[in-house]
């Protein structure tokens, strides 16, 4: 069955959603984000999809701690990004306790360094982002739009040896309007190599068996979880 992945967004230290990456459409949840990854281990979760917003938009590091009581409170295999600009970032999010760096604005913005970071540390500790605006990649937390086409970034990504990418579409992240089935049934078929995690607009079970259909490996999943549309417990234990 398709990996179910609970999503962490953090600004000011809390558990937030936005509505298609709106900051002044935020929602804020009344829980400790170590308390919630908690309750997403102990109904089944193995990883946990981890983005420091602010971090994001700054280009620095901004909710370290964050991750640090997180990594500390689970055995949850932890990917994480939001702000990683340099080698000494991806180090220290792996020290901090991510297993995993998740990367966008800069495998979209300086590909030579997401090369170089590959030899430095390993294709396997990273997971890229592709967050998309009307079929081109959007960068800084989702703030500037780009000239660069999906499709092309996802060529360029592939050649570089990445196994694993998410695809965010932003039109339909936060608000609850179902994931982008036919976009993702395109990537799937253009790029049959890749594991493709979707991102973005899950509502139901429904909609994540739909993903799966599509092709699927994964699937990230925040404001219906935290609001109680999808039941995380009842989603693994059918998968084992």
């Amino acid at each position: 069955m398709i990996e179910v992945i609970p999503a962490m967004d953090i600004i000011d230290g809390r558990c937030v959603r936005l509505v298609r990456g709106d900051f002044a459409r935020r929602t804020v949840y009344p829980i400790d984000p170590a308390q919630a990854a908690k309750l997403f281990e102990a109904a089944g979760a193995r990883r946990l999809h981890m983005v420091d917003l602010e971090g994001a938009v700054s280009g620095s590091l901004v909710n370290l701690d964050v991750l640090k009581c997180v990594a500390a409170a689970t055995n949850l295999t932890i990917d994480y990004g939001g702000g990683v600009r340099t080698s000494a970032d991806v180090r220290s999010v792996l020290e901090a306790g991510a297993a995993v760096v998740n990367i966008g604005s800069v495998a979209a913005m300086e590909p030579k360094l997401i090369a170089s970071w590959m030899n430095e540390f390993d294709a396997g500790r990273f997971l890229v982002g592709a967050d998309v605006r009307n079929r081109r990649i959007a960068v800084e937390g989702w703030r500037r739009d780009t000239e660069t086409d999906l499709f092309a970034f996802l060529a360029r990504i592939e050649r570089l040896g990445i196994a694993e990418v998410f695809v965010t579409d932003i039109s339909k992240d936060g608000a609850m309007a179902g994931p982008s089935i036919g976009l993702y049934r395109e990537i799937v078929s253009a790029f049959p190599r890749l594991r493709l995690i979707a991102s973005g607009g899950v509502r139901s079970v429904t909609d994540i068996t739909e993903v799966e259909a599509a092709g699927c490996r994964g699937v990230i999943v925040g404001r219906a979880l935290y609001e109680g549309e999808i039941d995380l417990k009842e989603l693994t234990g059918r998968a084992r």
